[in-house]
């Protein structure tokens, strides 16, 4: 996912924008609001989140997110630390997605930043064609988050589907590991690597299908969708 991040000090966003490589995101740094918004147009420069800090050198990030919100419907998460409600509920209606107070949590931010995405996906396509995921022999419904395998249905742990169910949903693409924790585990603890490890080893097992999650060594997974 490509992301902007509007800060101006260049330590922060070097530190911060270091954190988010190490997940997966391609990141953008703007130092003020006017190279924030020049950023964003066009629209087509595809960036899937904002990280906007609201103690900009040229505008106010109110103002900023103001004028992002008129140019584009990219989720904008400001990221400050105004912690009043009153601060929180103006940012808000000004048309941020979320607020996070500073100092966060690096977990609690990339949780956030991957919720953002989830639902404006979801509002962008309806909701349509999310009930259930079909990889050939498998059927991933989620409403109801069973799996079945020809029509057989496999028993799996809560953490099992949710990470079969992530991967499903971008057939072919590579998930980083630390992309794939935060998602699923809801942190950056670097101990849940050998977890994850266990994990894709028992859906290989349970599915019968060793090859549907191939591992990008030194990277990640991603799953390989079988012929129909």
């Amino acid at each position: 996912m490509r992301l902007l991040l509007v800060e101006d000090d260049d330590h922060v966003a070097a530190a911060l924008s270091a954190v988010l490589a190490r997940h997966g995101f391609d990141v953008t740094h703007a130092r003020n609001g006017k190279e924030a918004v020049q950023a964003l147009v066009p629209e087509s420069e595809g960036f899937g989140v904002v990280l906007l800090d609201l103690g900009l050198p040229d505008q106010d990030g109110y103002e900023v997110c103001g004028r992002i919100r008129k140019r584009t419907s990219t989720p904008v998460i400001m990221v400050t630390a105004r912690a009043d409600v009153r601060s929180r509920i103006h940012g808000l209606n000004l048309g941020a997605d979320d607020y996070v107070v500073k100092p966060y949590d690096t977990g609690e931010l990339l949780a956030r930043i991957h919720a953002v995405s989830r639902r404006t996906a979801h509002e962008e396509t309806g909701g349509a064609g999310e009930d259930a995921l079909r990889l050939g022999a498998v059927r991933i419904e989620l409403p109801t988050r069973q799996v079945s395998v020809d029509g057989t249905v496999i028993q799996l742990t809560r953490k099992e589907f949710d990470l079969l169910a992530l991967l499903a949903q971008r057939p072919g693409v590579v998930f980083r590991r630390e992309q794939i924790i935060s998602e699923v585990w809801r942190t950056s603890w670097e101990g849940t690597g050998r977890t994850l490890e266990v994990h894709v080893a028992s859906l290989r097992s349970k599915l019968r299908m060793p090859a549907l999650i191939e591992t990008v060594r030194g990277v990640g997974y991603r799953l390989v969708a079988p012929a129909a």
